[in-house]
């Protein structure tokens, strides 16, 4: 298994640098693919509209790689839709996506029902909280999809600086890899023990990667964080290890989530492992956190995210919109 992944670590990692900008086009024309790139977003104003600037810019009106900037508003408080269509992007609100079926809290609900309201043959994600947002970060992971047909999936790898809320690194050991903490904690040494042919992925939960439509929706989507993790093991039970791919894009900067969110992202992530090892129906588990209060602790519980939502190819207004 350890040849396996260090072979695959030689064929599938590459650079964005790998892969020039010309290239890319000449290869999206050659195969009249389209790519649409979809943002879901939750009180991001502070970063959204920057994020669409920067795509629409270098990767619409200078160079025709991008086809739509797409922004799912999963029920933001602040200005984020309003920031998000003033850059220039198209903004649908979650609720407004098969409204047939409420919707639940949750990025992989997002990510699911973009799939409703997007036409591209390659849909790219990119999460809407970046800071120093580069184009890279779209090129590095869509250039390998339109240049090499065998690819079904590609995510992007990065160095993670962990921040403060000033924006400084914190602390003089917080080196590059150090903003990965629920992946180093959690995600990692699940996909070690139980899905080793995945242990080559620096950022198995990063949310910037680009996979072909035919495969998402093939897919089933935890509708929380458990998505990304979930996301990787379906695809390697259903297109092999070869079909996926990495690409170092540099730099992510984004916003950090203090301990108690971090919690709750891990027990997510480990409750998605446990249905992909088990598949059985275990009772909807709960996550008990600890706040002080004065003199005492006082108990917050949350609820686990397990839903999961099924394959968009078994969804009749999916496929009524795909015929049609």
């Amino acid at each position: 298994m350890l040849e396996e992944v260090e072979r695959w670590l030689i064929e599938r990692s590459w650079s964005v640098s790998d892969r020039p900008l010309h290239r890319i086009l000449a290869a999206k024309r050659a195969s009249g693919q389209t790519v649409s790139v979809v943002l879901p977003a939750l009180n991001e104003e502070a970063t959204v509209g920057d994020i669409v600037s920067v795509i629409r810019h270098d990767l619409v009106l200078q160079a025709p790689l991008v086809d739509e900037v797409v922004v799912i508003d999963s029920g933001s408080t602040d200005r984020t839709s309003e920031v998000a269509a003033a850059a220039g992007a198209t903004v649908v609100h979650r609720d407004a996506i098969l409204p047939r079926l409420p919707a639940v809290p949750g990025k992989g609900e997002v990510l699911w029902r973009s799939l409703l309201v997007t036409r591209g043959d390659i849909v790219c994600f990119v999460d809407a909280d970046l800071r120093e947002f580069s184009s890279d970060f779209v090129t590095g992971i869509v250039g390998p999809l339109l240049t090499d047909p065998d690819l079904q999936l590609v995510k992007a790898m990065y160095d993670r600086p962990l921040t403060v809320a000033g924006g400084s690194a914190t602390g003089a050991g917080a080196g590059a890899g150090q903003g990965g903490r629920v992946t180093e904690l959690m995600a990692r040494p699940l996909l070690n023990m139980h899905w080793p042919q995945l242990a080559g992925f620096v950022q198995p939960l990063g949310g910037e990667y680009a996979a072909r439509r035919g495969l998402l929706e093939q897919l089933p989507f935890p509708v929380g964080y458990g998505v990304e993790l979930g996301m990787l093991v379906d695809a390697l039970h259903l297109v092999g290890l070869d079909a996926l791919a990495q690409v170092d894009v540099g730099v992510r900067k984004h916003r950090h989530q203090d301990g108690q969110a971090l919690g709750r992202m891990a027990a997510a992530i480990y409750r998605t492992a446990q249905l992909r090892l088990a598949r059985a129906h275990l009772l909807r588990p709960s996550l008990t956190q600890f706040e002080r209060a004065g003199d005492a602790f006082e108990p917050r519980t949350h609820s686990v995210d397990t839903e999961e939502r099924p394959p968009m190819r078994d969804i009749a207004e999916y496929m009524a919109r795909r015929v049609a």
